[in-house]
């Protein structure tokens, strides 16, 4: 399986998104932590690893790492707010490093929405400057978008401006907004998006990717939703193949394991056919209304056909519908249906607490409370019982 890991190389950020899910913590990594992580992912047999944040370009030892990762045969990826990949040289230092691919987090091209939803001004230059950057060095560039309520009627416009003006960009990922941690769940009423508010405009730049050739992939999102789209769910295409995806969390969480993408379903999700293979309503931090779910009849299995038979995914051994039809009715029986987050009993300790993370949390804080209350947004709540 394609699996592929995620590993949070700092929890600090140099902008002040109102949703953040992985805001600033009191633990660090140095090279040496973040060194036995990659480890593990290998020992794991993992594709692939994910270098994210907080803004994971902050860290000194980024480079560092991410060549350990790459010369341990891992494809080496990384989510960035394009800030400091901005700069040509430290795009061709990454380059030189081992990076390959860079998502490029971007929620809207209006400067004006970008810049309230960052917390942070002149965001949107960097940001496709970033990925000019970035392509020039050789590293494959794809645009993150975060679907929340202040873009949710302008999606596609973000892909009409992408395709204009930097056309080498292929792939493009949405990802619903998560409303049970960090900021996103003390501001939900001001950035959580109800499902109608955003099925439009997400259809539009799907149907717009689509015709273009480009590749795309949306989490979070029901497949009654996108039902034109289904094999582009991320998770629909993960219980169709039966991966699972680790993220080691520079925080209390420590390192999770999820193989389970289901949440929640309303009453008459129970007819639909896309049922075993919908990841359904995403539940922590009720945020979102199963009300607005509704049942859907189309051919599943022709879904699960696109899904195995894509030949720019190869992670999936069987490409005959009808042994993949016999492996995933025995995964379904086998599965243990859990609402919860795994922790993983082996894994190794992510970070740790030391007195200038503790300063740096501290400091950080106070400055990101201050800079909160002028944009009318909540600070997160603090759970750590040390701080």
């Amino acid at each position: 399986m394609a699996n592929i890991g995620y590993l949070q190389v700092v929890r600090h950020c140099n902008h002040l998104c109102g949703f953040c899910s992985n805001p600033t913590t009191p633990y660090e990594h140095d090279f040496e932590s973040m060194k036995v992580l990659v480890d593990d992912f290998v020992a794991r047999d993992y594709f692939g690893i994910i270098l994210t944040g907080g803004e994971p370009t902050l860290h000194a030892d980024l480079p560092r790492i991410a060549e350990y990762a790459r010369g341990r045969g891992l494809h080496v990826r990384m989510i960035t707010n394009g800030s400091r990949l901005a700069d040509p040289k430290f795009a061709r230092s990454m380059a030189d490093a081992g990076l390959q691919l860079v998502h490029i987090s971007v929620y809207s091209v209006r400067p004006e929405i970008e810049a309230e939803l960052r917390g942070t001004p002149d965001t949107l230059p960097k940001a496709f400057a970033a990925a000019d950057a970035a392509n020039d060095a050789g590293i494959e560039v794809n645009i993150n978008c975060v679907i929340n309520a202040m873009n949710a009627d302008h999606l596609d416009e973000g892909v009409r401006h992408w395709m204009r003006h930097h056309p080498y960009i292929r792939h493009f990922v949405w990802n619903n907004l998560d409303p049970s941690m960090g900021r996103a769940e003390v501001n939900q009423d001001k950035f959580t998006p109800k499902l109608a508010d955003f099925e439009v405009s997400l259809h539009r730049a799907l149907r717009l990717l689509h015709k273009s050739g480009r590749t795309f992939r949306v989490e979070k999102v029901p497949l009654c939703f996108m039902t034109d789209f289904a094999w582009a769910s991320t998770e629909t295409r993960k219980i169709i193949k039966g991966e699972e995806r680790i993220v080691f969390f520079l925080d209390q969480k420590q390192a999770v394991r999820q193989t389970d993408w289901e949440h929640v379903y309303a009453e008459g999700c129970a007819v639909c056919s896309l049922r075993t293979i919908c990841g359904g309503l995403f539940d922590r931090g009720n945020g979102y209304d199963p009300a607005e779910l509704e049942p859907v009849f189309v051919d599943r299995d022709q879904i699960a056909r696109t899904v195995i038979e894509d030949p720019s995914d190869p992670s999936y051994g069987l490409r005959d519908l009808h042994a993949w039809r016999a492996d995933f009715e025995k995964r379904i029986a086998r599965a243990q249906k859990t609402r919860s987050l795994p922790v993983l009993p082996d894994a190794p300790q992510v970070g740790k607490r030391t007195e200038r993370a503790e300063r740096r949390f501290e400091a950080k804080r106070a400055s990101e409370s201050r800079k909160a209350v002028s944009q009318g947004i909540e600070m997160e709540k603090v759970d750590d019982p040390k701080v």
